[in-house]
């Protein structure tokens, strides 16, 4: 089989999704690596495959998989890799997918338990590393309201390391109306503030109900009204000397906390 160079059609389009406004257009992103690409085809996502000569036969068996379900699979130069890929070293694994995010009322209509709501996130390693979390610990969606940074992007696909296509996913400008909605769910909505007037440590109570969690940008964090719209503000106790966490941290703790309450009244 004669690999397909970078000038190829096929591979052109490929690279070009590297670009937002081409995603946007096309319902189309890449997804790179082996954890993205066989969460992808387990969910049924890819439009093609694309790999390389030296990947060929360490994933064999994911290719060998695809091809035989009737994914449209295709060697691919090492420069077209190059090209395709957005890391230092390219993974040598590309599938190009269908975009994953669906509407807000898809999301709420599920009657979620538990729901991740970064406002206004704008790093993607950030946005990857929060769906990967919200995954983990069983969150039933992660929902990006305002301004907030595209989920296709490449190093948020990365970072999600698969997860992007296992927890649904909503995305929706107005933060009135995710906040309005959630209200309308009966989704008790907490924010994460570093003056919240509930401890984390005591709110095992507010936690075994259904929570949305409000995360704000990393920058500036949450907005004072966005902020003062939530049923509670929640503060992360720090024993330590550090001023304060991450965005990616705080998701982190408070998405646990909330799920071992959650888990511990299903036993």
């Amino acid at each position: 089989m004669e690999a397909l160079s970078e000038r190829n059609s096929r591979v052109v389009s490929a690279v070009k999704l590297h670009r937002a406004p081409v995603r946007r257009k096309s319902g189309l992103f890449l997804a790179e690596g082996a954890n993205s690409v066989e969460s992808a085809f387990e969910t049924g996502r890819i439009e093609e495959l694309f790999y390389s000569a030296k990947i060929a036969g360490r994933e064999h068996q994911l290719v060998a998989g695809a091809a035989a379900s009737g994914v449209r699979t295709t060697l691919v130069s090492d420069r077209a890799a190059e090209m395709l890929g957005e890391t230092v070293t390219p993974a040598g694994l590309f599938a190009v997918c269908r975009s994953v995010d669906v509407p807000l009322h898809e999301v709420l209509s599920a009657a979620p338990t538990l729901l991740a709501v970064p406002v206004e996130i704008a790093d993607p390693g950030n946005a990857g590393t929060l769906i990967r979390v919200a995954d983990a610990v069983g969150a039933n969606g992660v929902v990006l309201a305002g301004d907030s940074v595209d989920p296709h992007n490449g190093k948020c696909v990365r970072s999600a390391a698969g997860s992007l296509f296992h927890v649904p996913l909503a995305r929706e400008r107005d933060t009135e109306k995710v906040l309005s909605s959630l209200e309308q769910a009966g989704i008790t909505i907490l924010a994460t503030t570093a003056k919240g007037e509930v401890d984390l440590d005591e709110a095992d109570e507010l936690l075994s109900g259904p929570v949305a969690w409000l995360f704000g940008n990393e920058a500036h964090g949450l907005d004072r009204a966005i902020a003062d719209r939530a049923t509670h503000r929640v503060r992360i106790p720090i024993h330590g000397r550090a001023e304060s966490l991450n965005l990616a941290a705080a998701a982190s703790i408070c998405l646990y906390a909330s799920a071992r309450v959650q888990y511990a009244a299903q036993r």
